[in-house]
């Protein structure tokens, strides 16, 4: 990856974003406080049809959490990308995002016409939005990714927030291996019991990701994780002879 940056952003907290993202390009994501939500969901933006799929991703890869090594599947057996690097060692993966009637019952209700920039967005609604500029709707919203936050379960099963998990500074960056439409959301996770709305900006970056080596992390950590790639390959075989 250059150190010279294709895109850069800041997203304020409650806010939401999207862009089609190319393969062979790394996505980099910066908690600039600590204590940031992303809540992230992919789709090929050529058939939006096939979008992230969250059982896939943990059952392919034998895992509860997700970090560095792991890939984000398709529904259709397909990796859209890859974490390269996650410094807060742990991406929620199960626990969703909070809606209206949650948000207000936690943090009070606000509304955009009166508080503007800080009016209490919920997570539902942002990606919801977002979504909507590609012609989807609440049936298209799947199960997330919640970057940034970790749930770790206790003796009995139960879900427990971990508070301050990121850090000020903290990174994520995601190597896109098709061509992806990223939404995502800074909204609060639904678990974060802070006694205050936490408005909690990110920054966006873009890079050209290196080529792949032979001995990738990622690509190596699973044998699902090869046959995933494999499929991406044979989808782009198949991609480059249509356009022909």
């Amino acid at each position: 990856m250059t150190n010279d940056s294709i895109f850069t952003d800041i997203i304020p907290g409650a806010g939401h974003w999207s862009m089609n993202v190319s393969k062979g390009t790394v996505l980099r994501i910066k908690d600039l406080e600590g204590g940031a939500n992303v809540s992230m969901l992919f789709y090929n933006p050529f058939n939006l049809l096939e979008r992230y799929n969250a059982p896939d991703t943990l059952k392919g890869q034998h895992t509860f959490k997700l970090t560095s090594g792991h890939c984000l599947y398709s529904d259709m057996g397909r990796v859209f990308c890859s974490i390269t690097r996650d410094d807060t060692g742990w991406v929620d993966s199960v626990c969703g995002v909070a809606n209206k009637s949650k948000v207000a019952t936690k943090w009070g209700e606000r509304d955009y016409q009166t508080d503007r920039n800080q009016w209490k967005q919920n997570g539902y609604d942002a990606l919801l939005v977002e979504v909507a500029k590609y012609g989807l709707g609440k049936r298209d919203l799947a199960a997330n990714l919640n970057l940034f936050s970790c749930v770790k379960t206790d003796e009995s099963g139960n879900l427990n927030f971990v508070p301050e998990h990121s850090q000020a500074g903290d990174c994520i960056e995601l190597r896109f291996e098709m061509d992806t439409l990223v939404v995502l959301s800074t909204c609060p996770h639904p678990m974060n019991p802070a006694k205050e709305y936490p408005f909690k900006p990110v920054e966006l970056a873009l890079f050209e990701a290196q080529p792949m080596a032979e001995d990738d992390a990622c690509l190596h950590s699973r044998e699902e994780n090869e046959r995933a790639f494999e499929n991406n390959r044979r989808f782009h075989g198949q991609a480059s002879i249509c356009q022909h």
